[in-house]
């Protein structure tokens, strides 16, 4: 990694949308648009300069098995860094990644604590399993142990039923995002299908994770309440193959998962549409590899979403969402440069020319 304390950065930095300036310094680690003392002997590096990138759904230190080890955890998060996400929002682990917030050459994680699901109704070695009555006192616990979220698996599949059900009664969910609130904490959950939606805004949840189960009379509750969703498209892709390693066993469930599957691009548009706040989320670290923004971005792009706001969904409006600063004068310098301008094609976003991270080059 880059020691050299001054990096001067020119070209076009998208410092917002619509503001662009010619260049800054990035000066022990943090952001001046001034020109400092040191400028001459600064490294200069050239290119479209955006804010790091955020992930807001990615699972540092969980595989598809649950927790693994740090060196595994560290090489998810340097393949995250080097895709140019230097922002994680880790929507659910196992594992207990706090040694990554000591790593300079780490991204930064927001943590959801580990996810909170009903007994034998989630993926193994995932979650705390749990039933309703004792909800509200884990709420609290992972809102304590959490940077300000935590994680509800709010559907999947019930093998009585043979398909997705809701997990929560509305009396528990109530009890716990008024819990989690209380903690200082914003609630988020897992939801793939249509039926746990409304109980869980009406019961003022912040955001939904993926969110495939959005109808014509539900969008219109989340953009009221201001609800967010993550869709995670890169992760609605694998739909059909799941869908078919259980049409055997389940086949309400795979007809269900492809229908899902189906309509993802016109649900994420006309949530859109609406108003819903949209951002980018890859689901990286079950059964998808880290490094997968662009590919997400691009996602949003094909289901509609004008290509500056798919891209501010993982740039400007999305660190604002999270409570994190971009490019401005004394914040760190965590950043990506690029050969073009992203904004006229996101697909650039798939080839970082350099990544800053805290003021040093590490890519």
């Amino acid at each position: 990694m880059s020691q050299s304390a001054v990096l001067h950065i020119k070209g076009r930095v998208l410092v917002g949308p619509d503001d662009v300036r010619d260049e800054l310094w990035a000066v022990d680690g943090r952001v001046t648009f001034e020109r400092p003392p040191a400028a001459l002997g600064a490294t200069v590096l050239e290119g479209w300069v955006l804010p790091g990138l955020v992930d807001a759904h990615c699972h540092v230190g969980l595989d598809a098995h649950g927790a693994v080890d740090e060196p595994t955890t560290e090489k998810q998060a340097l393949t995250d860094r080097d895709a140019g996400t230097l922002l994680i929002r880790d929507a659910g682990s196992a594992a207990d990644t706090r040694w990554v917030d000591d790593r300079e050459d780490l991204p930064k994680i927001i943590r959801a604590g580990r996810h909170l699901a009903r007994t034998r109704r989630y993926i193994r070695n995932y979650a705390h399993e749990i039933e309703p009555g004792d909800l509200p006192a884990y709420v609290r616990r992972e809102a304590r142990r959490g940077d300000g979220w935590v994680k509800l698996v709010g559907d999947w599949i019930d093998r009585e039923h043979g398909d997705l059900t809701a997990c929560w009664p509305r009396g528990a969910l109530e009890a716990a995002i008024a819990a989690a609130h209380e903690e200082g904490a914003r609630v988020t959950a897992h939801c793939f299908a249509e039926e746990s939606l409304r109980d869980l805004v009406e019961a003022g949840i912040d955001c939904v994770e993926h969110a495939t189960g959005l109808t014509e009379d539900t969008i219109p509750l989340f953009a009221e309440r201001g609800v967010a969703i993550v869709p995670t498209l890169v992760n609605i892709a694998t739909f059909p193959q799941l869908a078919a390693g259980g049409e055997g066993k389940f086949p309400r469930w795979s007809a269900h998962m492809r229908a899902l599957h189906a309509r993802r691009y016109e649900t994420v548009r006309a949530a859109y549409d609406a108003g819903i706040p949209v951002f980018v989320g890859t689901d990286a670290g079950g059964s998808l590899p880290h490094g997968l923004v662009a590919e997400e971005v691009a996602e949003l792009v094909r289901a509609g979403l004008p290509p500056l706001e798919a891209l501010s969904a993982t740039t400007w409006r999305a660190r604002t969402w999270l409570g994190r600063p971009g490019l401005e004068e004394g914040a760190p310098a965590d950043l990506v440069v690029y050969e073009a301008d992203p904004r006229a094609d996101v697909r650039v976003l798939a080839a970082p020319r350099h990544v800053v991270l805290r003021g040093r080059v590490v890519q």
